[in-house]
């Protein structure tokens, strides 16, 4: 049986459609699980001009479009209508005017369209468009278009304090720089490359988002070359801070050459890394009882253990500056005296950034929450084979990790108190 006029102001109202909008056939296809709205103006309507504004124009000629909408339980679900062009009496152009329920130039609904920012913020976007049944290319381009017009509307006024760090675009020596607001824990910019030039893209890029370049009071860094002389030439007032993070992980990497060096002697050592690598708490039960066999060896990977031990106890204990210079001076002392090359070489590293590294005890400042996102990044990439693109890997780490507040919520989100309490 055909719907009657009442069901079609229904279909009408689940849309959101104000006069002249109204839904004027429903089609159902139950072979081919889709329902097709079709939706019409009425006769004799009159539009707002879109280029000047001017109201109640005539409408010249129309063009029939097509719409994905949400859908309607397990039918896709499109959208049919004529979109009318008006000729303006005032500024004497022909335009086509805006429907309310997709921007111009989409082929989605806007619900349709906040579904998909809403999934591919949680999912990886091949498995949204499998499910959806559209193109990954299309989703893509909806997720450019959102995250770039949220991202237009931030406020980085307040930015004092940034972390920057690099993560892997695709193989090969190929990366992005990421800069972060480390007191709201956010992403700022991301760009290609990491030179210092970097760094300069995105003081340009606080500037048009309202912050201010000399603002940023400190800057937490790995020890790139680069990013030093970036941020000492275009962020001229922050405070460098060597993240103890990058610090415990060169310590790590002179274990594991100590560690390689000897093993060609020391078979007992096959094996073994990752007893050497792991934080103690981490161990497995195997892990443990080889570490306790092995550390009461004279073993040279040992010694280079308590080296590395004792340089993370540091930063877990958090000291004063003060004090923390001390026993960083001791652990320095005992690394030159120690024999072992790779940590000589640590050592003379270390003294090298010795005013930055001392400053992570007084700003407190590290990048843990920029090497989280980065970890979450690697895993999408690793789910989906890649992000394809630099572009594509970029607007997902602002969709994952920018707190952008401005894209469109989710079609499903409900603002009822009912279901709030």
């Amino acid at each position: 049986m055909a719907p009657n006029a009442s069901e079609f102001s229904l279909f009408s109202a689940a849309l959101g459609l104000a006069p002249p909008w109204e839904v004027v056939s429903v089609d159902f296809d139950p072979d081919a699980k889709q329902i097709d709205l079709e939706v019409g103006f009425a006769r004799g309507a009159r539009f707002a001009c879109p280029a000047c504004g001017a109201a109640d124009q005539p409408v010249h000629d129309s063009r029939r479009r097509s719409w994905q909408h949400l859908h309607f339980f397990e039918h896709r679900a499109y959208i049919h209508a004529p979109v009318p062009r008006v000729r303006c009496g005032s500024c004497g152009k022909t335009t086509q005017v805006a429907v309310p329920w997709a921007r111009p130039g989409s082929g989605f609904t806007e619900l349709f369209e906040a579904m998909v920012v809403t999934l591919c913020a949680q999912m990886p976007v091949q498995v949204v468009a499998r499910h959806l049944g559209v193109g990954d290319d299309a989703l893509w381009r909806i997720l450019h278009h959102y995250v770039d017009a949220a991202r237009a509307q931030e406020d980085f006024s307040e930015v004092t304090t940034v972390g920057v760090d690099e993560t892997a675009a695709r193989r090969g020596h190929h990366y992005i720089s990421i800069f972060h607001d480390l007191e709201r824990r956010r992403v700022l910019y991301a760009c290609p490359g990491r030179d210092q030039h970097t760094v300069a893209r995105f003081a340009e890029d606080l500037r048009a988002h309202g912050g201010e370049p000399e603002a940023v009071t400190a800057a937490c860094i790995d020890m790139s070359k680069a990013y030093i002389a970036g941020v000492s030439r275009y962020l001229p007032a922050a405070a460098v801070t060597f993240d103890g993070f990058h610090v415990i992980q060169l310590a790590n990497a002179a274990v594991d050459q100590v560690r390689r060096a000897e093993v060609r002697e020391r078979p007992i050592l096959k094996h073994t890394r990752w007893v050497w690598l792991k934080d103690g708490w981490r161990w497995t039960a195997r892990q443990l009882q080889d570490f306790h066999t092995l550390s009461r060896t004279q073993l040279k990977t040992a010694r280079a253990w308590r080296l590395k031990d004792a340089l993370r106890e540091l930063y877990a204990q958090a000291p004063p500056r003060e004090i923390a210079e001390a026993e960083l001076q001791r652990w320095y002392s005992w690394a030159r005296r120690c024999r072992l090359a790779p940590f000589k070489r640590l050592a003379l590293t270390i003294k090298a950034h010795w005013d930055g590294i001392l400053n992570a005890f007084d700003s407190r400042l590290n990048n843990g929450g920029v090497e989280a996102l980065n970890g979450r990044i690697q895993a999408a990439k690793a789910r989906t084979r890649g992000y394809r693109t630099v572009r594509n890997l970029i607007t997902m780490t602002y969709l994952i990790g920018g707190k952008l507040t401005q894209l469109p919520s989710s079609p499903y989100t409900t603002t009822s108190r009912v279901a709030a309490a």
